[in-house]
């Protein structure tokens, strides 16, 4: 249900600030994505700037991105002016082949994709066609939404609902970490010898920003409570080649625990070792972020019925560890 706050926009102005209350079936979703779903086609740099500027309100009051609204909520959402659909073209034709082939699971309420690394997610910060918008040209007369984000380095499972039940189902055991709700098992090239066995990372990560809108994280006292176990599968010439398990799922987690206990993930260009991550470009040809999404675990219905998706390891990312 929404209304108007305000009359009298003319032409050539943007639309009248309008209050949206929000439904039952959106209980529990995050403002931003709340926002990205009224607001289509915005930017998700545009969401988070009006929400830092005061200029949406929750109930009358200010609120962060990652609050979580209740059904009943009123959601103030500023009048914005954005470019008409049409002006910001399709896809690729090659992004749109990439994309289709990329299914790896498919039923009536879930679609599963293996993401190419250099993907975007979704649009937005200078992109215009992340992974959702792509599927969604392939697919427009389906109602697509993400799941869950996957960095752009990263490749891997990225699950898209294609029904709202089963949207609200997943995001409500992503929520309830204490619950183990989805399995996240991740594979990934370690830099140096990490310790035989199971080595639990349980640090607190906080998101700042740097100059220029760049998010970057770091272990902090004042973050998030985060814990990764990662575990040891075999060395690589010199290397360990390692899988992840995430108990929690915060911006780069994995990238900024294995770089806390000094085994950085290769090709990280943003928490690695630059010498190392050459070394290996020129040895082995890793042009990219060694992180690969394997696989999720879950069920759905209450616990009646089991899924277990899988994406296998990218051939470049193969070729990499067969030449080490």
């Amino acid at each position: 249900m929404a209304h108007s706050e305000d009359t009298g926009a003319g032409q050539g102005r943007a639309a009248s600030a309008r209050t949206v209350r929000v439904p039952e079936d959106r209980g529990g979703q995050r403002l931003d994505n709340f926002l990205l779903g009224q607001l289509k086609r915005a930017p998700r740099s545009l969401v988070y700037k009006l929400v830092r500027s005061g200029q949406v309100r929750v109930n009358g009051g200010r609120a962060k991105a990652e609050r979580k609204l209740e059904p009943g909520d009123e959601v103030r959402i500023p009048p914005v002016r954005l470019a008409p659909a049409a002006e910001k073209g399709t896809p690729s034709r090659g992004l749109l082949e990439a994309m289709q082939a990329s299914i790896v699971f498919e039923d009536a309420r879930l679609l599963a994709i293996n993401k190419p690394s250099g993907v975007a997610s979704h649009g937005g910060s200078g992109i215009s066609f992340g992974a959702i918008e792509t599927l969604r040209a392939l697919r427009p007369r389906e109602s697509l939404e993400l799941v869950h984000r996957l960095d752009r380095d990263t490749s891997g499972l990225l699950v898209v609902a294609k029904k709202r039940s089963a949207l609200s189902e997943l995001q409500a055991l992503l929520r309830d970490e204490h619950a183990g709700g989805i399995e996240k098992r991740y594979l990934a090239l370690l830099l140096g010898r990490m310790p035989d066995g199971v080595m639990s990372v349980d640090a607190p990560l906080h998101v700042g920003l740097r100059q220029g809108g760049e998010r970057h994280v770091q272990v902090s006292p004042q973050g998030k409570p985060s814990l990764s176990h990662f575990r040891a599968l075999e060395r690589r010439g010199g290397q360990s080649w390692c899988e992840v398990r995430i108990a929690t799922g915060r911006t780069h987690q994995i990238r900024v625990h294995a770089a806390h206990i000094g085994h950085p993930v290769a090709g990280d260009d943003k928490y690695g070792d630059p010498e190392a991550n050459k070394r290996l470009r020129d040895k082995a040809g890793l042009r990219r972020l060694f992180l690969h999404a394997a696989s999720l675990e879950f069920t759905l219905d209450a616990g009646r019925t089991p899924y277990l998706l899988n994406a296998p390891l990218p051939p470049d990312l193969t070729a990499v560890l067969d030449s080490l």
